[in-house]
């Protein structure tokens, strides 16, 4: 298994400078219809930061090159300024609970990336979170680059460097106390990716339609998971973009994000009844330490190609 992931990472491991701009829009002139790209921002009150990753990406990407068709911000019920910025920056913006109003929308960004499959209709669908700071396009353009040149490539993650205040390297702990131990004990041919739960990654669209999505932090795993067994590790891939700086959360909001992630990979595993979907965290009080108990998210949605809006929608 060792020599499978380095050959793997040998193959399938590049940097945003291997593919120049001009080497992608010439891709993209070469199969038009193909090669369309649609960006996907999920926002939950993000206004410090939304407004200038839209703005770099529409100025960088839409008008200098035409490397994006369409950047869709969707909103997941800000109670800031969020919808607006977004929009002011160049963003189409749809809330979440406008899409498949059918279907009641549940808490969670998986939600959101599911449901921005029926507004978006880019053949190739980049997600990037909207808390990010410093942002530059090669988060985009790295990510879509090796599927608008290489056929065989379904899905890209980023991977980069995350630091925590001044410390190099330190962030993503969910990351290295949970989702790493589990890929290398349980899906070994993944552990060869940098950035598992990284929020910045490009999937050909017929790829997503097919996978279930975890409604709730466990999404990211989830789909990495799904996308091997489906597509096999050579589909996968990765592109170092160098650097992603953005609001990190506190210890507590990281446990249940771990716990999520571990529910993830537990019904992978078994497909097996949770003993308890629920993550008792404590607090302390005048009175000492009180315990708050939070659900961990069980539920996800199925491939978007069994909803019969979606199918109709792509019928047309």
């Amino acid at each position: 298994m060792l020599e499978e992931v380095e050959r793997w990472l040998t193959g399938r491991s590049w940097s945003s400078a291997d593919r120049p701009l001009n080497r992608l829009t010439e891709a993209r002139a070469a199969d038009p219809g193909r090669t369309t790209v649609s960006v996907v921002l999920p926002a939950l009150n993000e206004e410090a930061t939304v407004g200038a990753i839209v703005a770099t990406i529409r100025r960088e990407l839409m008008e200098r090159v035409r490397l994006v068709d369409e950047l869709v911000v969707i909103d997941s019920g800000s109670t800031d300024a969020t919808a607006a910025v977004a929009r002011a920056a160049g963003a189409r913006v749809v809330h979440r609970d406008a899409i498949l109003p059918r279907i009641p929308a549940l808490p969670g960004k998986g939600e959101v990336l599911w449901r921005s499959l029926l507004v978006t209709s880019g053949e190739i669908v980049c997600f990037v979170d909207a808390d990010l700071r410093d942002f530059s396009a090669d988060f985009v353009s790295g990510t879509v680059g090796p599927l608008l040149t290489d056929p065989a490539v379904q899905f890209v993650k980023a991977m980069y460097d995350r630091p925590l205040g001044d410390a190099a390297g330190q962030g993503g702990r969910v990351t290295e106390l949970v989702a790493r131990p589990l890929l290398n004990l349980h899906w070994p041919q993944l552990a060869g990716f940098v950035q598992p739960l990284g929020g910045e990654y490009a999937v050909r669209r017929s790829l997503l339609e097919r996978l279930p999505f975890p409604v709730g932090y466990g999404v990211e795993l989830g789909l990495l998971v799904d996308a091997l067994h489906t597509v096999g590790l050579d589909a996968l891939g990765q592109v170092d973009v160098g650097v992603r700086v953005h609001r990190h959360q506190d210890g507590q909001a990281l446990g249940r994000m771990a716990a999520a992630i571990y529910r993830t990979a537990q019904l992978r595993l078994s497909r097996g009844h949770l003993v308890r979907p629920a993550l008792t965290q404590f607090e302390r009080g005048e009175d000492g330490f009180v315990p708050r108990t939070y659900a961990v998210d069980t539920e996800e949605r199925p491939p978007m190609r069994e909803i019969a809006e979606y199918a109709a929608r792509r019928a047309a």
